[in-house]
């Protein structure tokens, strides 16, 4: 569905809200986020988590208008670790995953005697409001919206990892794929306790995927003729890697990218896998030979399943 072109200020706390150029204030608002990026993705104590079975809920650190969405699920895949190496990775799923998403790739962590968090991403699964079929409101052409749920994505995921630090794992992990590789950045980028990242199909910027990506074409089709990519670029640069790249310095990094990916598309792979060598950051680097949604059918994704566990194993 192509939904309107809106600016979504009313998403976003302090911006002015007068008639002046809404580019050149939401570019200075998100200029100053970035700038101060540990406050923006700053969090809150939060004692409330359920778990129920294998099902965690709690709050989430992001009040949105609809109710669904402010309740944080979270599949819990417990696995006997070595003695001494409490060990537990975050799984986010890929952009308009179902509730099944991911499960196959949390028992095959278990296997390598890894805990297994599995979050849904909010307007997602259990999160998804009445009115809507798809997960338009984490990515959409409305601007304010975008980065305000994204934000919540990154401190319900900061949220998740402190729980699991409670429950005595000392060694945390995240792993994130497409829409997700780019929120377990951000969060790897602002959370402490996450030693190590999994990076499953990546770019430097949001806006340049939503542009340029095949599976995007409806989002772009809203936002042609009313914003350039310049200027969106300029205003999504707190939802994307590439101002956080130093943050994560001194982390265990994988940078996972497929040669045939139109959704992710290639150049924009390589340029993020560039701006790590190029500030001297050697990430692990995997090319899976094949494009963005093979990558989750077989053989592949027992290749990309393999290469990701087997990184977080090393590197927890």
């Amino acid at each position: 569905m192509v939904r309107p072109f809106e600016w979504g200020l009313d998403w976003l706390e302090a911006v002015e809200h007068d008639e002046g150029d809404p580019v050149e204030r939401l570019a200075e608002w998100s200029s100053h986020r970035v700038a101060n990026s540990a406050e923006f993705f700053a969090l809150e104590p939060c004692a409330d988590y359920t778990l129920d079975g294998n099902l965690l809920m709690f709050p989430s650190a992001v009040r949105t208008p609809h109710p669904e969405n402010n309740t944080v699920y979270g599949r819990f895949f417990t696995e006997q670790t070595e003695p001494g190496r409490p060990r537990a990775v975050v799984v986010l799923p890929q952009w308009n995953a179902d509730a099944e998403g991911h499960m196959g790739l949390c028992r095959l962590l278990n296997r390598f005697h890894l805990t297994a968090l599995r979050l849904s991403l909010p307007y997602h699964d259990a999160r998804m409001p009445p009115e809507l079929r798809r997960a338009d409101y984490i990515v959409s052409s409305n601007v304010g919206r975008t980065m305000q749920v994204c934000r919540q994505a990154v401190l319900d995921t900061r949220r998740a990892i402190g729980w699991l630090a409670s429950q005595g794992y000392g060694s945390i992990g995240i792993l994130g794929t497409s829409l997700g590789s780019c929120l377990a950045m951000l969060t790897a980028a602002h959370e402490p306790l996450a030693r190590a990242a999994a990076l499953n199909h990546v770019s430097p910027y949001f806006a340049d995927v939503i542009w340029e990506g095949l599976s995007t074409e409806h989002v772009r089709q809203g936002l042609t003729g009313k914003i350039e990519l310049d200027a969106l670029r300029r205003i999504w640069m707190p939802i994307s890697p590439f101002p956080y790249i130093d943050r994560v310095r001194g982390k265990k990094m994988l940078l996972v990218y497929a040669r045939y990916d139109l959704t992710f598309p290639l150049t924009l792979s390589k340029m993020l896998v560039a701006e790590f060598k190029n500030r001297g950051i050697n990430p692990d680097v995997a090319v899976l030979p094949c494009g963005h949604y093979s990558t989750g059918v077989s053989p592949f994704k027992w290749i990309d399943g393999f290469i990701l566990c087997r990184f977080l194993n090393r590197s927890l």
